[in-house]
């Protein structure tokens, strides 16, 4: 095992964070997507040149730059530089439609937009509608970059915990996206968490599929793995069969991912266990929607070590809670939560507590973002005084201080003055043998509401809804069971998180009955 440098002084922006292990192991592989690999020493220089031609190409300290990627290489390399510039990155997905990259172009004030087309179709095409040219990026290729616009640069902070490293849009699962701004002391907090919990070394090399758009791809992937002296490898879209080789020869042993990419990939592995070996796999980590326990059972039972889980939002950076590596849980807990921060509840009134143990999660510590962009209203309708960030999440905690879920505040559904939370309905219905993952919402009704159920089925299997019905009734009392189950597959951000909006939009247009 390799121990951590010291570094000389600590890092003020993300840019420097991995700067101790181009000291200590220069040679080490730090970033590698299949086409491009870089060292650390590479890494280093690929940055700073990069910065280079970003300044030349008119990036400016508190500039704007708008990234529209996949994961690889230069995608990392790109944010670091830009970092270095005193500038702020935001990544959004190249598979978005163009609609939606010049509203962020707009939104964001960009002084530039670069389109990485060597990894991303979606981006070629994207660079092409914005009139963008290719550019030469030193050791990591051609980057096409769009027109300098005339943007006007934010005030520029020396301390970390002031100075904005990246702006990162919500997925808009439940209205609107919002620009969140994440300073590099939030980021590098987050990174150096994970990599604490994780017991993350530098001989770890960690999958990394979760899209550094968002933000636990930003922090527990990519800050995580820089801090530690890692290897990142780099993909830009899930498939469980490269998942599962990459984990069989290419020596993975940090996995971070959504509940929906372990039950696929235990799936897979269980219809093609022939040969199947997972040398050196350690850490396995689900974050960015619920786990449920068929999952975490199905997971645990193949591979052999514990699923942990986390919770957390983009406004946070996005960890807030994690389970333990010692002692393991069973239950679906999404732990505690990590160290620095605090954790309260509140009720509707905002005061402490809250009705039977159940209240809104409100947290605060150095995970917090700064605010929304060009948004100060909805800032300040965030927080609490003293501090507090309203994660908008209903929780219950434990006397060992684990955090349970129990659903969005927003999306809590009263039926005939009963209170349903959908996270509770939706862990029966994912315990159904056929059914891989679930989301119910709630629908007005004749001044009521209805609680209505999205399944999605385990791939080449078929929900039998009689037995699916038995089961609810089994384990739910009557005012919680659905009205309606529709077997759909369900609308997921690029994160993977469930986009419940869309859900309850196609709700509303249901037609009565089960």
């Amino acid at each position: 095992m390799t121990l951590s440098p010291a570094a000389s002084t600590p890092a003020r922006r993300i840019h420097q964070m991995f700067a101790p292990w181009v000291r200590a192991r220069p040679d080490a592989v730090a970033l590698d997507d299949g086409s491009v690999t870089l060292s650390y020493t590479e890494l280093d220089r690929a940055v700073n040149e990069a910065a280079q031609v970003l300044a030349g190409l008119g990036v400016r300290p508190g500039d704007r730059v708008l990234l529209v990627a996949e994961n690889c290489v230069a995608l990392c390399v790109s944010i670091l530089a830009i970092s270095a510039l005193d500038a702020w990155s935001a990544t959004v997905n190249a598979r978005l439609s163009s609609r939606e990259i010049a509203n962020y172009i707009e939104h964001s004030g960009a002084r530039r937009a670069l389109y990485f087309d060597r990894v991303s179709l979606e981006a070629g095409q994207h660079a092409q509608h914005f009139g963008a040219e290719p550019v030469a990026f030193p050791l990591v290729g051609p980057i096409s970059v769009g027109p300098l616009a005339d943007a006007v640069p934010e005030p520029l902070f020396e301390a970390a915990d002031e100075q904005v490293a990246a702006l990162v849009y919500t997925s808009g699962t439940t209205g609107a996206a919002k620009a969140v701004m994440l300073t590099h002391a939030n980021l590098m907090f987050v990174g150096e968490n994970t990599r604490r919990m994780r017991n993350m070394v530098p001989e770890d090399v960690v999958y990394g599929v979760l899209p550094l758009s968002h933000v636990y791809g930003l922090s527990s992937l990519l800050s995580a793995t820089l801090i530690s002296g890692a290897r990142l490898l780099l993909v830009s879209r899930f498939q469980p069969d490269h998942m599962a080789r990459a984990i069989a020869t290419q020596g993975v042993s940090v996995l971070h991912g959504v509940p929906a990419m372990y039950a696929r990939l235990t799936d897979w592995v269980g219809r093609n266990p022939e040969g199947f070996e997972a040398p050196r796999l350690r850490v396995a980590q689900a974050g960015g929607s619920p786990l449920t326990a068929p999952v975490k059972e199905g997971f645990e039972r193949v591979f052999g070590i514990t699923l942990n889980n986390g919770y957390g939002m983009t406004e946070t950076s996005p960890s807030i809670c994690q389970t333990r590596m010692d002692p393991p849980r069973t239950d679906c807990s999404v732990g505690q939560p990590i160290p620095g921060i605090e954790v309260k509840l509140y009720d509707e009134e905002g005061a402490a507590g809250g009705a039977e143990g159940v209240g809104e999660l409100c947290v605060r510590g150095p995970n917090v973002m700064k605010g929304y962009y060009r948004a100060p209203e909805q800032t300040a309708a965030t927080f609490l005084p003293g501090g507090w960030l309203r994660t908008g999440d209903l929780a219950r905690i434990e006397p060992d201080g684990a955090v349970f879920i129990v659903g969005r505040a927003k999306e809590l559904i009263i039926r005939s003055g009963f209170n349903v939370y959908p996270a509770e309905v939706e862990q029966v219905l994912n315990a159904f043998p056929a059914v891989m993952q679930s989301a119910v919402v709630g629908r007005d009704v004749e001044s009521n509401e209805e609680v209505i159920a999205f399944v999605e089925a385990v791939e080449e299997c078929e929900i039998d809804m009689a037995a699916l019905q038995a089961h609810l009734r089994e384990n739910l009392s009557p005012y919680k069971i659905p009205a309606r189950i529709v077997v759909a597959h369900l609308p997921a951000a690029p994160s993977g998180k469930i986009l419940k909006a869309e859900l309850r939009r196609m709700a509303a247009i249901l037609d009565g009955g089960r």
